[in-house]
């Protein structure tokens, strides 16, 4: 299975709606409150080059964007590949 992250915060429906299609793929997901920790916001933030946005998604380490972003993969076919991985 991909190890995924996902940095979100509280009452994000974007983050919320990211969430919702990961489970219903039944992937497993370490998520970070960024509102709630300033030290993973700055993780984020370096490693989404400087992207402020939530969520930002990352799959085995690359970083796949935002809740839009995601959902452009499903919709693609390819989102279940790196799922897979």
């Amino acid at each position: 299975m991909a190890q995924i992250t996902v940095y979100s915060g509280p009452n994000c429906p974007y983050c919320q709606s990211a969430k919702a299609l990961l489970k219903k793929k039944g992937a497993a997901f370490e998520e970070f409150d960024v509102r709630a920790d300033e030290t993973k916001f700055a993780e984020m933030l370096a490693k989404a080059n400087g992207k402020k946005s939530i969520p930002q998604i990352f799959i085995n380490g690359e970083h796949v964007g935002g809740c839009d972003d995601l959902y452009a993969l499903d919709s693609a076919g390819k989102l279940d590949g790196l799922l897979a991985q």
